[in-house]
């Protein structure tokens, strides 16, 4: 998060942490997940020190943005070949014409 903007409080498993970003309604939102993520493990294995469960949450937040990366990657891939298939197409149809 970038350290420009307002200062907003967030509350992240139970404590209060000021935290600066570019959007206010952004900050709130990666904070809310982080939120949902750390309880969520929490209540799965409850026996585990909090810093077990803060690095567990991380790993699973990680996996999350790895998995989108590799969507997005895919999905590059798969418009950049149908681009390329549609400027063929058009390429052909614009010859017959000529």
């Amino acid at each position: 998060m970038a350290i420009d903007g307002k200062s907003i409080k967030v509350k992240i498993f139970g404590s209060e942490y000021p935290l600066r970003g570019e959007s206010e309604e952004l900050t709130k939102k990666v904070a809310n997940y982080v939120d949902q993520m750390i309880n969520s493990i929490h209540t799965k294995i409850p026996e585990q020190p909090p810093l077990t469960v803060a690095v567990l949450s991380a790993l699973n937040i990680t996996e999350d943005l790895f998995k989108e990366r590799e969507k997005i990657k895919s999905l590059s891939g798969l418009l950049e070949s149908e681009i390329g298939r549609m400027n063929d197409f058009l390429d052909q149809n614009i010859n017959l014409d000529s």
